[in-house]
């Protein structure tokens, strides 16, 4: 996957509580062995009249310059449901480089941890001042997030949020839980160098 370092741009208030991976990728758009095309799926139902891709234009990612947002402003427990992976694929594939909420659905922050969408937490109020600075704007007030630095920055303010180093690396580096153990190769072969000295029977193939 793309690491991810630091992303700046227009940023789409969805300050809804529990929207859940139906909502995100409803199941009829999930009928495909690829994992292409989803961009254009991502909130379908609410996107689209119901039955077509004609956009409706009271949806927040149909509106300059909400469609070109690389940021989602959330409400809590987002992603909540299903473990349907595609509802991270779809957010990836429209443009959405990260998510900021109060609260994320346990499969679906572990699926964006696993496919370069970073999931920032920062407290209820944070969240409301953000939105409330893009609302004002007309979402012309760009919203920085940096990886590194672990802040998310907006009109002069800064917010700061943590996250565990594992799933910090992760995303930093674009690699998944094998490439990051393969980056102690030499502590493992050195373990089987040992181990096959001390437990000699272990590597035994009998003919």
């Amino acid at each position: 996957m793309t690491p991810f370092l630091r992303v700046e741009g227009v940023a789409a208030p969805l300050p809804i509580d529990n929207v859940d991976t139906d909502a995100m990728i409803p199941s009829r758009e999930t009928q495909s062995v690829s994992r292409s095309g989803y961009g254009e799926r991502l909130f379908a139902y609410w996107r689209y009249e119901a039955g077509t891709r004609v956009p409706r234009s009271d949806f927040v990612l149909n509106r300059p310059p909400f469609d070109r947002a690389v940021i989602i402003l959330a409400g809590a427990n987002y992603g909540c449901g299903s473990s349907r992976e595609a509802a991270v694929w779809s957010h990836v594939q429209f443009g959405i480089r990260c998510v900021i909420a109060e609260s994320y659905g346990a499969i679906f922050y572990n699926n964006c941890i696993r496919n370069g969408l970073l999931p920032v937490t920062l407290a209820t109020e944070s969240v409301a001042q953000i939105i409330d600075v893009v609302a004002s704007s007309n979402g012309t007030a760009l919203v920085a997030v940096d990886l590194e630095a672990e802040t998310v920055a907006t009109e002069g303010r800064t917010y700061g949020f943590s996250m565990k180093a594992h799933d910090r690396d992760m995303l930093l580096t674009g690699a998944d839980e094998i490439a990051l153990t393969l980056k102690r190769r030499d502590e493992i072969d050195a373990f089987r160098a040992k181990d096959r000295v001390d437990r000699p029977w272990i590597y035994h193939r009998p003919r």
